[in-house]
């Protein structure tokens, strides 16, 4: 059996601008580990894994 549940969050101004700024900054970290995996592919370098990305968060 398969269940979905959907949610609809109401956050107030002040719980927006904390998510605004969260997601911010997670797409700054996933921008900059996507960047460092091309360069390195690229270079011909190994494969930048979850473990050494991680050092961004």
């Amino acid at each position: 059996m398969k269940l979905r549940y959907n949610y609809r969050l109401y956050p107030d101004a002040g719980q927006r601008q904390m998510l605004a700024k969260t997601f911010g900054c997670a797409r700054v970290v996933w921008n900059d580990a996507l960047a460092a995996r091309k360069a390195a592919r690229k270079a011909g370098r190994p494969f930048i894994g979850m473990p050494r990305s991680s050092v961004w968060c």
